[in-house]
């Protein structure tokens, strides 16, 4: 299957490149796009699984135009972030937010702990955060299909294919070839076994993925995160489904939440899918909508659902 990320023709933004240094000791690629004017809040992007940093660039440059110090980054095994071998490097979902996401909001907290701090997370990367010792550190969250890939929460007309590419297949070739060969196959970046594993075997509560001895402590976690979160679910995600995003919100006790269900309709389109909101094309639409709620606390979607 092709990948269905849509590609962008005008020249890509670039940021300052910044090294992020996680509690493990390992180092994590990213850039920095401060603000252009006098910077009102710190925002951090998280990727999606097997999609790398720069997918977000143009999104980061539009933040850092409207008044926000961004930060782009790599998790451990993807893009800026890969090691010279993928395979045996023993790197796990949960690292991507026990110790990068983490290293991400020490980075921004390090450099500008006078400023608010702001989440945008996509798919995994909303719930990344809830991983980190330091999210009660947020102020405020974004969301896009935030889910963490629960097989029956794909969308009901498309979950026998997806079961057998995700759950199926991809455990299969990781076991081949000692990790996920997503690229050579267009189904995203090629992933560590160990976050390709975690995706194929997720059960239906996260915490069953951790030790016994370590899930009191994760859902402690989540629940400390208080930071009120917009969660935007698309109507034709076959990923982030309502049912995905709402399992996300259930761990994130602590903060108040609120859910949107975006139809392509509002937007004059036919079709938006999990990846497209960070295409460009959306900079007048979906883009600037998002600054209501990043610089007001506002849902700029109210009157959509």
């Amino acid at each position: 299957m092709a990948d269905m990320r849509p590609r962008e023709v005008r020249p890509r933004p670039v940021g300052e490149p910044v090294t992020l240094r996680c509690r493990d000791g390992l180092e994590l690629g990213g850039h920095l796009w401060p603000a252009k004017e006098q910077a009102t809040a710190s925002v951090i992007i998280n990727p999606a699984t097997g999609v790398l940093a720069r997918y977000y660039h143009y999104y980061a440059d539009f933040l850092s135009a409207e008044g926000f110090d961004v930060l782009t980054y790599d998790y451990r095994g993807i893009g800026l972030s890969r090691p010279e071998r993928l395979r045996g490097c023993g790197y796990r979902w949960r690292d991507w937010g026990e110790q990068d996401f983490d290293a991400a909001l020490r980075f921004m907290t390090g450099r500008r702990p006078d400023l608010p701090l702001y989440v945008v997370g996509h798919s995994i990367g909303g719930y990344l955060p809830g991983l980190s010792p330091m999210a009660s550190r947020i102020d405020r969250m974004l969301t896009m299909g935030a889910q963490y890939a629960y097989w029956r929460d794909y969308a009901a007309a498309h979950r026998p294919r997806l079961f057998l590419k995700w759950h199926v297949a991809m455990p299969a070739l990781t076991a081949l070839f000692g990790y996920f060969p997503g690229k050579q196959l267009q189904w995203l970046e090629d992933l560590p076994a160990g976050v390709a594993n975690e995706w194929s075997f997720r059960h239906a509560r996260m915490e069953d993925t951790h030790p016994p001895h370590q899930r009191r402590e994760v859902l402690a976690r989540f629940a400390a995160m208080t930071a009120p979160i917009l969660a935007v679910a698309v109507s034709d995600d076959e990923l982030g489904t309502p049912a995905a995003v709402r399992r996300t919100l259930a761990y994130y006790t602590g903060a108040k939440q609120m859910e949107v269900l975006l139809e392509p309709s509002f937007y004059g389109l036919d079709a938006i899918g999990h990846f497209s909101l960070f295409h460009s094309r959306h900079a007048d639409g979906f883009w600037r909508d998002t600054l209501r709620w990043l610089k007001h606390g506002e849902d700029p979607w109210a009157r959509a659902t």
